[in-house]
């Protein structure tokens, strides 16, 4: 019997990196590989040459970048050439979805998962917000199933646009313990739990402004992983920051083995984004155990079930950080919670097996 077809659209494609998407990708490709033949829309700025299939997925290769502005012709392209060819189209992200009435006319299952509202990012004009705005509008109105990442933004979806959508957060149980070497102790100068980590992208609604801040006055060191020559934004608090010596602000590792030792071996775990849905690195950080100092918004609580540590401010997060340097935060408590919520919730098993009745029904 021919497997139905999954074409998956909208991300920078295989291999994947550490992203949500990129996880998200992964795990369904490498648990339903039996059951369905997947096709992957990957960008050439991203694809590895030669490679044509990751995890059993066909990739297609489209010659334009998944992010900035050549996003929109890079989802339209994707999106026209899977509605010719193949059975379900999974959409991640809105960024194209301006031509889903068309799309629609082909008689094709589509499944979009909006990825929380993308068009309140403080990076984009207020045009290009508009644009989302609309291309999320469209997006919902034309798809048949509506894949929500968080409570918060389902019931969005629910007022605004009144239709439903299907709960499907993330999983986290990517994320391993790894011992804290010698090697690396002496690399960065740690210690296992006397440290803040965050690994994120470097924009404005991900609060690394605020969060810098508030280790200028305080003697923890931090590890922030990021993009920081992709934006003014980046650049900027990078200089303005590499002095201080309890700061690493470190470009991206891509090493899992790496990223997993650094991150699974901090006190603290600080999480600043205040924009989306279910943070795929939040959840990760809960998987582990972490204690998880994180921005006060509606989405963050409901992901951590109000059982996080919570800041609004730089004044907040500095005397949060002078607890823990103090040893007066309660991050092993704090841990136990975040890693009972994370296995409850946030198993790739779980989320994928969701995946698969939509794919199905």
């Amino acid at each position: 019997m021919k497997k139905k077809t999954i074409a998956i659209i909208g991300t920078n494609g295989l291999p994947g990196r550490y992203g949500g998407w990129d996880q998200l990708m992964n795990n369904i490709t490498t648990k339903l590989r039996d059951k369905y033949q997947f096709i992957v829309y990957t960008s050439s700025f991203n694809a590895v040459e030669g490679v044509r299939e990751v995890n059993g997925a066909k990739l297609v290769i489209i010659k334009l970048k998944a992010n900035g502005w050549q996003s929109v012709p890079y989802d339209g392209i994707s999106l026209l050439h899977a509605a010719f060819k193949f059975d379900v189209l999974l959409v991640l992200g809105t960024s194209g979805c301006i031509i889903l009435p068309l799309i629609r006319l082909f008689g094709k299952k589509i499944i979009l998962n909006p990825d929380g509202a993308e068009w309140k990012r403080g990076k984009w004009s207020w045009i290009v917000q508009r644009f989302l705005k609309l291309s999320e509008r469209v997006g919902i109105k034309f798809s048949h199933f509506i894949v929500a990442d968080n409570k918060v933004f389902q019931d969005h979806i629910s007022t605004e646009y009144n239709k439903d959508s299907y709960l499907i957060e993330y999983g986290g149980d990517n994320a391993i313990s790894v011992d804290l070497s010698d090697k690396t102790k002496q690399k960065y100068g740690i210690s296992r739990g006397s440290y803040a980590f965050k690994v994120c992208r470097i924009e404005p609604e991900n609060h690394i402004h605020l969060i810098l801040d508030a280790f200028s006055g305080c003697k923890s060191k931090i590890l922030l992983i990021g993009n920081w020559n992709f934006s003014d934004y980046g650049r900027k608090l990078r200089e303005r920051y590499s002095t201080y010596e309890n700061m690493l602000l470190l470009d991206p590792i891509y090493e899992q083995a790496t990223l997993d030792e650094l991150r699974s071996n901090c006190g603290v775990y600080v999480h600043g984004h205040s924009v989306g849905g279910t943070n795929p690195s939040l959840v990760e950080a809960m998987t582990l155990g972490l204690c998880c100092l994180v921005y006060d918004v509606n989405y963050n609580r409901e992901t951590t079930e109000n059982k996080a540590i919570y800041f609004k401010d730089k004044e907040e997060l500095q005397k949060l950080i002078n607890d823990f340097e103090h040893g007066t935060l309660h991050t092993q408590q704090i841990g136990v919670k975040m890693a009972e919520i994370a296995k409850r919730r946030y198993t790739w098993d779980s989320i994928v097996n969701k995946y698969d009745d939509l794919f199905r029904d």
